[in-house]
C-alpha cells in the first residue's frame, strides 16, 4: 500500500486539499464520514472519492462503507463514477436501477 500523499492529513486541523471549496478540516470531514445522516454522509464521502487521490481515500473510509452508501455516494462521483464501480466492482450506472427517480 502506497504512503498518503501528505503525513498531515492524519491531523485534524489540517485542512485537506481535495476539500478545496471549503474551509473543512480533517476532523470535519470524519464528523461528516459518520453522520447519522445518510445524504450527509453520501455528499461529503462522495467529496472525498471525486477529489482525493485514491490513495488518500482509505485513511477516511473502507471499502466497505463505500459500498453500503453505494447509492448515495453515486450521485456526487462525477467523472469518477466508472473508475470507483471498476474498483469497488460496483454498478456505476446513474440513476440507480432501484432508486432512479428518487435519487435523480
Amino acid at each position: 500500500m502506497l504512503p498518503p500523499t501528505d503525513t498531515a492529513l492524519d491531523q485534524p486541523s489540517t485542512r485537506p486539499y481535495f476539500l478545496w471549496w471549503t474551509s473543512a478540516t480533517v476532523a470535519d470531514l470524519r464528523e461528516k464520514l459518520v453522520s447519522p445522516d445518510p445524504l450527509e454522509r453520501g455528499y461529503w464521502m462522495g467529496a472525498l472519492l471525486r477529489e482525493a487521490n485514491s490513495r488518500d481515500v482509505w485513511l477516511f473510509v473502507t471499502p466497505a462503507q463505500i459500498r453500503e452508501a453505494w447509492p448515495v455516494v453515486l450521485r456526487h462521483l462525477g467523472r469518477r463514477r466508472e473508475l470507483w464501480g471498476y474498483l469497488l466492482d460496483m454498478d456505476p450506472s446513474w440513476p440507480p436501477a432501484e432508486q432512479g427517480r428518487e435519487l435523480s
